[in-house]
């Protein structure tokens, strides 16, 4: 059978992913599984936030079926407490005789931007500069909306192809992002180590209806579709409409322009499930309720017409009987998926 997509085998372990909205994590045990990897998150007593291999090293019961004392974690069955290192303080069962084999392995965590973020790699290496910075977060002139999540019965890097495909939207989003020359306008590509952005503008059409309402030019205007996707799988689709005539690649922003930035956070669970979480970041409207509820949901609805389509493309490509065929449009996420295997295979470990 032909061969999988570049990448599919495998993930990148050293770097950062999104494990949850951070107030999606308190002071109790939370099961969860990244990258194949069953972990579980709690916050100690400072609201400190801890993750730990979910699995008691003596019979493998997993940690988040037993209990929090403080900062540490208690296992259901014998009693064995791990601290936030993962190193066994008590043993009840042999008082004065901790194992020294009975540890767990702890991942570094941080919170950033109104999300968890963990890292799944080598924990001497994690650097918490290495989280994407986000311009404008806090500039009390920038409209921002709530933080989604959602699950996705696909591979991560379905989504990631997805994200870097600007003309789905002609056929998938009809009523929300899709518009004229979203079909076959020309599209361009940069690219660096670790990033890979599509993009194009579409000259004096109208506004894609999600957008339409939001801005205080004519019907007609300058639209540029940027999708960028950064490794291991950060996505930031951004969506900037200026007045007809104003805009284009040879302009400077115009005045009047409307960037609306989408940031896509999308963490693998396993080869064949995925988290998406997402928020959007806009340069006018700022604290005008009534725009970040018709933004977030519009991009609900969006984001699960994607869902229902690449939990099809999973199925369809794990059950294919004939050939499957890469397009045009492709060129973009087969770049990125090549930036992704040439990670993954400088994490693994020489002969």
């Amino acid at each position: 059978m032909q061969n999988d997509l570049t990448g599919s085998d495998g993930f990148i372990r050293n770097c950062w992913y999104v494990a949850g909205r951070s107030e999606d994590f308190g002071q109790s045990l939370t099961a969860n599984r990244f990258l194949g990897d069953d972990v579980v998150i709690f916050r100690g007593e400072s609201g400190e936030p801890i993750a730990l291999e979910d699995a008691c090293p003596h019979r493998k019961l997993p940690l988040s079926r037993g209990s929090i004392q403080g900062s540490t974690v208690v296992c259901g069955y014998h009693g064995l407490t791990f601290d936030c290192s993962g190193a066994c303080v008590a043993a009840p069962t042999q008082e004065n005789a901790i194992p020294k084999r009975a540890t767990v392995r702890s991942y570094p965590v941080e919170d950033r931007w109104g999300f968890l973020w963990i890292w799944m790699g080598d924990e001497e290496t994690a650097d918490p500069g290495e989280i994407i910075d986000i311009p404008n977060f806090d500039n009390p002139q920038w409209g921002r909306t709530e933080r989604g999540s959602m699950g996705m019965a696909c591979n991560y890097l379905y989504i990631t192809d997805n994200l870097l495909d600007p003309s789905h939207v002609a056929w998938v989003h009809l009523t929300s992002f899709a518009g004229a020359g979203t079909d076959n306008r020309p599209l361009e590509m940069e690219e660096s180590d670790d990033h890979v952005t599509i993009f194009r503008w579409i000259h004096s059409e109208p506004a894609a209806p999600y957008y339409a309402s939001m801005l205080t030019f004519g019907d007609n205007c300058d639209r540029k579709q940027h999708y960028e996707c950064r490794v291991p799988s950060t996505a930031i689709n951004m969506s900037v409409y200026a007045p007809a005539g104003q805009g284009g690649a040879d302009r400077p922003l115009s005045d009047e322009a409307f960037v609306n930035i989408s940031y896509n956070f999308i963490t693998p669970v396993d080869h064949e499930n995925s988290l998406y979480f997402w928020f959007q970041h806009r340069n006018r409207h700022a604290g005008v309720a009534e725009i970040d509820k018709h933004m977030f949901e519009g991009a609900i609805m969006a984001f699960t017409e994607d869902k229902e389509v690449l939990e099809e493309v999973q199925r369809g490509m794990a059950n294919r009987k004939s050939a499957y065929l890469n397009l045009g449009l492709d060129a973009g996420a087969m770049r990125f998926r090549q930036k992704v295997a040439r990670r993954i295979q400088a994490e693994q470990p020489s002969d």
